[in-house]
């Protein structure tokens, strides 16, 4: 599926050592699933969770929904034998935690072999170098990290997020320009549904492709804003129709509610309608 239709709404993280977890995920109405054996693992269940993610990867179950594996760090003790057991699990993508540079993913890709790699950006670093990172050959994603931004940039927490901005539009900019899904940070207050849906106003309105959640009950709501709307697909549909028309009579442009279009807004409109359609596709 295309990487610009393909639906990235929703990515649900879910700890890799909780098998209750993992089964309850195959039912929940996400696009994506981050398995997690990063933070949602505590150091005494790293190895077991290993085990427990490939056995319930192995078994299957979760559809169309992409899935991805977060390791731990290279420098940590798990690191390199979480992505040494990613590359033999049954995973879409391996996601690498806090990468500063190209470099990281190179160390990651000679262990990983040819499985796609996500990257989490969550560092002042990282954020410099996100061109870099985003050009990265064997990238698919890239997830901000916002928790970890924010304690490294030391900025206060505001519902505008204004401290964040130029990390956010530096690693959107990186991303739109490769070509890769990019994903905005979590939301804290999972009971919060009205902050949560602004906040998931405002990523989407960047240009984000989706929110990545920390609890079922968040799903819905990112699912809707990350969608296009009913009145996004009709305007799209007539754009379309209407600059079809004009083509048809040798005009190059047409007129929609007042507004010229041209080109660039019908391609714009079958996008639309292509994402609409690939999320129809994933809840049939």
């Amino acid at each position: 599926m295309d990487p610009r239709t393909r639906p990235y709404r929703s990515v649900l993280y879910i700890p890799g050592s909780k098998p209750r977890a993992l089964d309850k995920a195959r039912q929940l109405p996400v696009d994506a699933v981050i398995f997690d054996l990063e933070d949602a693992v505590s150091p005494e269940e790293k190895e077991n969770a290993r085990a427990t993610l490939a056995e319930a990867l192995a078994a299957g179950g979760y559809g169309a929904r992409m899935k991805i594996v977060r390791i731990n760090g290279l420098d940590t003790d798990w690191g390199r034998a979480d992505a040494a057991a990613a590359a033999q699990m049954d995973c879409d993508a391996v996601l690498l935690p806090k990468v500063d540079s190209p470099a990281d993913l190179d160390a990651l890709a000679e262990i990983t072999g040819d499985m796609p790699l996500w990257a989490m950006m969550e560092t002042p670093r990282g954020m410099l170098n996100a061109p870099a990172i985003a050009a990265h050959p064997r990238l698919q994603g890239m997830v901000m990290g916002t928790n970890d931004l924010a304690k490294e940039l030391q900025c206060r927490y505001r519902a505008d997020r204004l401290p964040m901005m130029a990390g956010l539009g530096l690693c959107l900019l990186a991303a739109k320009a490769e070509g890769v899904v990019i994903v905005d940070g979590v939301y804290n207050a999972f009971k919060d549904a009205e902050g949560l849906a602004a906040e998931c106003e405002q990523g989407r309105d960047m240009g984000f492709d989706g929110k990545t959640l920390i609890h079922p009950a968040q799903v819905e709501i990112a699912n809707a804003a990350f969608a296009p709307s009913e009145a996004e697909i009709d305007l799209a549909q007539r754009q379309i129709a209407a600059f079809e028309a004009a083509e048809a009579e040798g005009e190059g442009v047409a007129v929609v509610d007042g507004k010229i279009v041209e080109n660039l807004h019908v391609a714009t409109a079958r996008e639309i309608l292509a994402k609409a359609d690939a999320i129809a596709a994933l809840s049939e």
